[in-house]
């Protein structure tokens, strides 16, 4: 699904008008990106969570030359799906709403 689709969705299910779909999709992502960015942990309870993980710096190899490389240490976003959503995806009897 994309980004035009879950709007378009939100909007059909909810009966909005499009642009207001557009502007709700957007303030959430915005206020995850935001506090994922401060370092914290944002939780949808059923769905999931979304935390960022500090990776360290290490030495890589291209995979063309094998050559080593040095990779920078990096900051990356996770996602942990919620019993709820692992129940629904494998199409468990738990998992209904």
């Amino acid at each position: 699904m994309t980004r035009t689709e879950l709007i378009d969705a939100l909007a059909e299910r909810r009966d909005l008008p499009r642009l207001t779909a557009e502007e709700v999709v957007a303030a959430v992502l915005d206020e995850m990106t935001d506090r994922m960015a401060e370092g914290a942990r944002v939780e949808l309870r059923g769905f999931g969570s979304f935390q960022v993980r500090q990776y360290d710096a290490y030495t890589g190899r291209n995979p063309r030359t094998g050559e080593p490389i040095d990779v920078a240490a990096k900051r990356l976003p996770h996602f942990k799906p919620g019993k709820r959503l692992r129940a629904v995806v494998n199409g468990e009897a738990g998992g209904a709403r």
